[in-house]
C-alpha cells in the first residue's frame, strides 16, 4: 500500500491538523527518524503553506490544534507541538502546550527541528531599575525589609554579595543578609557596579 493510501485510510480523507477535506496531500514531517507513513501526515494546502512559511501564519487557523494535538499519531503530535511552540507568544498556545504530553522519543523528534528554542524562553532577573542580574552579582536593598522567620529587618542600603537566582521565578533572588540565607524580591534591590 502506498504512503498516500495509508494516510487517506488513517485520516479518513481529512487534514490531520485542521480537519479540512479540501486540497489534501502527503507531508513528510521534517527531521523524521525514518521515511514512511508513520513519519508523514495528510494535510491541506492551507496548513502546509503556513507550516512551511511562517510569514503566512494565520494564528486563528491554528486553534484547530486544540483537537488535533490529542491524536494518537506521533507525526501529528510532533507537528502540533511545533506549531504551538511557534505561536506560543499569542497566549492560548502556551496553555495547550502545558497540557500536551509527548513520549520522550516523540518529544526529541519534535525538538529536532529547533522549534521552541528561542532566547525569549530564558528567565531574566531584573533589578528595580531594569538592569539584568546575574548569579554572583552584588545588590543593595532600596527599602527596609522585614525578614519573615528571621526576627530582624534588613535595612535599606545593605549590600547582598554573591546573589543566587531563583530559576523558576524572575522576581526572586537569594542571598545572605546578617549571615542568614534569604529570598529577596528583585523590585527591592539595585545592582551595584
Amino acid at each position: 500500500m502506498s504512503i498516500q493510501k495509508e494516510l487517506i485510510a488513517r485520516s479518513g480523507s481529512v487534514c490531520e491538523l485542521c480537519g479540512s477535506a479540501d486540497d489534501l496531500s502527503v507531508y513528510a514531517v521534517p527531521s523524521s527518524p525514518a521515511n514512511g507513513a508513520n513519519e508523514s501526515i495528510y494535510i491541506c494546502t492551507t496548513c502546509k503553506e503556513q507550516v512551511e512559511d511562517p510569514g503566512k501564519v494565520d494564528v486563528n487557523h491554528w486553534r484547530c490544534l486544540n483537537d488535533s494535538m490529542w491524536s494518537q499519531v506521533p507525526a501529528v503530535q510532533v507537528m502540533a507541538w511545533r506549531m504551538l511552540n511557534r505561536l506560543k507568544k499569542e497566549g492560548w498556545p502556551q496553555d495547550l502546550l502545558d497540557m500536551l504530553y509527548l513520549e520522550e522519543e516523540v518529544l526529541d523528534w519534535a525538538k529536532a527541528a529547533g522549534d521552541g528554542e528561542d532566547d525569549d524562553d530564558v528567565v531574566k532577573h531584573l533589578d528595580s531599575n531594569g538592569v539584568v542580574l546575574q548569579a554572583g552579582d552584588t545588590v543593595v536593598l532600596i527599602k527596609d525589609l522585614n525578614v519573615k522567620g528571621g526576627g530582624f529587618t534588613a535595612k535599606r542600603g545593605t549590600a547582598v554579595r554573591g546573589i543566587g537566582l531563583v530559576h523558576d521565578n524572575p522576581e526572586q533572588i537569594e542571598g545572605r543578609v546578617n549571615g542568614q540565607q534569604v529570598v529577596l524580591l528583585t523590585q527591592y534591590v539595585k545592582k551595584t557596579n
